[in-house]
């Protein structure tokens, strides 16, 4: 196998997609700072022990780890940013306010998360702390629609869930509730056999709850099917309270309930959202609210955030073509250098020829030329 040759599901980004992402970013963390959030910029590596800390039940498997040299503990690869801003606002911010951070870096995964997609994620993201009503939840949601927006995408299909609806349910059945993880998975893949056989011997009302939790859904209605279907319990209608309340933040996204939609039930606490968009088999953004993080680092804050990968939303966006440049020659001239200067200075692409060599790029359209005549330097148009 040649040495050359890239992991599955790592590539290059070549010339013109790497600008995509880049314009990309800047607009998004441009947005975010428009809505008062702050900039952080959590390091590529920690100790596993760290990245662990208040994430999901599932995080350790999708970190690379290694051997730290200096210290001999293992240390790993973050997988996800969204604990290590966490733990930034816990302890090193520290602030009793209302804290909003934002970030942008990269991730990497032992496997892909989805279909076609990579192991080194871009992630971005956006983050609110010390806010535990659900304005927080819709200033996020917002966000993550305007963020979509950014990227000229219309679009856009918000599938709303809740954990509170599942953990109200468990909560009144202790049978249930030993059972957490194995209904967790079998809700979420919608295998109804499955569910079947395992809540043959849980309470009837249980059992018809956790039946009927695979079946709710679609659009903003269902949420009055499952006030009619699903136990009449205080947490459950707390939760599609919220639902309801979210749903008619949307904007002009298409809302629809999915209360067996539970990716991140072990890690979120309340409202739950993912966004998906024509062109892109995977949800390109999610988001939740997730409360008892901070406990894991000793000080609990609410939170609920966002984030998506900046390369899978890129491939949605359209290339805007080849930039207008001009062609310069390479010499010492003074007046040519301040010639020169003054069209950069100026927002102007000035490609200078190398001697002896073509150029050649995808990134740039030389259409003028910078020309010694009458002896001054002036702009010609190429033919």
């Amino acid at each position: 196998m040649p040495n050359w040759l890239l992991p599955e599901n790592i590539a290059d980004v070549l010339p013109s997609e790497a600008r995509k992402i880049e314009e990309l970013r800047r607009a998004l963390l441009d947005n975010f700072r428009l809505y008062g959030y702050e900039l952080v910029m959590p390091p590529l590596l920690e100790y596993r022990e760290s990245l662990l800390t208040g994430a999901g039940q599932d995080m350790d498997l999708r970190m690379f780890t290694l051997i730290d040299q200096l210290s001999g503990r293992t240390m790993a690869l973050r997988a996800d940013m969204t604990t290590q801003v966490a733990r930034i606002d816990a302890h090193l911010l520290n602030r009793n306010s209302v804290t909003r951070l934002c970030y942008a870096g990269s991730v990497l995964h032992t496997r892909p998360s989805g279909f076609h997609t990579t192991r080194e994620p871009l992630q971005i993201g956006a983050e609110i702390y010390g806010h535990a009503g659900l304005e927080a939840d819709a200033e996020i949601q917002e966000l993550a629609m305007a963020s979509l927006a950014l990227a000229g995408i219309s679009q856009v299909r918000l599938d709303l869930c809740h954990v509170g609806v599942l953990r109200a349910i468990l909560a009144r059945d202790q049978n249930a509730g030993k059972r957490e993880d194995e209904l967790f998975s079998l809700l979420e893949a919608k295998d109804i056999p499955g569910l079947r056989a395992i809540t043959s011997n849980f309470e009837p009302a249980t059992r018809a709850a956790l039946m009927a939790l695979p079946t709710l859904y679609g659009d903003v209605e269902t949420i009055d099917r499952a006030r009619s279907i699903l136990p009449q319990l205080p947490g459950v209608a707390q939760a599609l309270d919220e639902l309801q309340a979210l749903a008619s933040f949307a904007g002009p996204a298409d809302v629809t309930i999915d209360l067996a939609d539970l990716r991140g039930y072990h890690y979120h606490s309340g409202a739950m959202f993912a966004a998906y968009v024509p062109g892109l088999p995977n949800a390109v953004a999610r988001g939740g609210r997730y409360d008892h993080v901070g406990e894991a680092f000793g000080r609990a804050r609410p939170a609920t955030g966002f984030s998506m990968d900046l390369r899978e939303l890129a491939r949605l966006v359209q290339g805007g073509g080849r930039k207008r440049a001009i062609l310069a020659p390479w010499g010492t001239d003074a007046d040519l250098r301040a010639k020169i200067a003054e069209l950069r200075g100026g927002g102007e692409i000035v490609i200078q020829s190398l001697p002896g060599h073509e150029n050649d790029q995808d990134e740039f359209d030389c259409d003028r030329t910078l020309a010694f005549e009458n002896g001054n330097w002036i702009l010609k148009n190429l033919d």
